[in-house]
C-alpha cells in the first residue's frame, strides 16, 4: 500500500492506495471531479523527489504527494 497526500486547494487530505504505478493512481484520482480539475497542473513527488515520468513504479511503503501550482509574492 502507498500513502497519498493532497496539498493546498486539493483539500490537505491523506489516503492509502494499492496503485502499482502512476497510471493507476491517476485513474483513481480522476474519479473525484474536484481533484480531476487540478491534475494536469500538479507536480508529483515520490518519497520527497519530484517525479518526471508516469512510468515510475510504486511499491509498498511509498509516499506520493500531489503538489498543486502555487503563487506567491
Amino acid at each position: 500500500m502507498i500513502e497519498v497526500e493532497l496539498l493546498g486547494p486539493l483539500g490537505n487530505q491523506k489516503f492509502t492506495s494499492n496503485a502499482k504505478d502512476f497510471y493507476a493512481l491517476k485513474q483513481e484520482l480522476q474519479q473525484d471531479s474536484n481533484i480531476q480539475a487540478w491534475l494536469k497542473d500538479c507536480a508529483i513527488a515520490l518519497n520527497d523527489e519530484i517525479v518526471q515520468s508516469l512510468d515510475t513504479p510504486l511499491k509498498d511503503g511509498d509516499k506520493v504527494v500531489i503538489l498543486p501550482p502555487v503563487c506567491g509574492g
